[in-house]
């Protein structure tokens, strides 16, 4: 009984001292258009450090200093864009989900809608491959030839 006792209260001190050591950060905004801003920044780039997590979910140190840097550009009177524009300079085009129209990202958007076009290419002509297989008629060779062995299963 103390034992189950004692594994409860480590338990319960592991808890909570890990929610105290994760640090909840509060910003506070006058305007509520400024705090969906922030939200919608900070949802929209990735942590350079975590696999595909947005930096306001990431508990990583440099997720915590990129939300840092957004708030304060928010307070400095930064359009959107330039906060990007900001970020991407210091972190690279790696943080945003979506990337950029570029001359190097062209392949990128494109090949997604090339290999879509060739797909219904490639339906269209399948397609059309039946219609013109199923139309063929036989020569005249072919249905004497087709008849005679018509007429040979019928007459054994």
């Amino acid at each position: 009984m103390a034992l189950m006792r004692w594994l409860l209260t480590v338990t319960l001190l592991a808890i909570a001292t890990s929610a105290l050591a994760a640090g909840i950060e509060i910003r506070e905004f006058d305007d509520p258009v400024m705090e969906q801003r922030y939200r919608d920044l900070t949802s929209s780039m990735r942590c350079p450090l975590c696999e595909n997590q947005a930096i306001d979910d990431s508990d990583a140190p440099i997720s915590a200093d990129m939300r840092e840097r957004v708030y304060q550009l928010l307070q400095d009177g930064q359009s959107d864009i330039e906060i990007i524009n900001h970020m991407v300079q210091r972190f690279g085009e790696y943080i945003l989900y979506n990337p950029r129209l570029e001359n190097r990202t062209y392949l990128l958007w494109g090949l997604p809608i090339g290999l879509a076009l060739l797909g219904v290419v490639v339906v269209v002509l399948m397609v059309r491959a039946r219609r013109n297989a199923s139309a063929k008629a036989l020569s005249a060779e072919e249905r004497a030839r087709l008849d005679a062995l018509i007429n040979r299963k019928r007459s054994s």
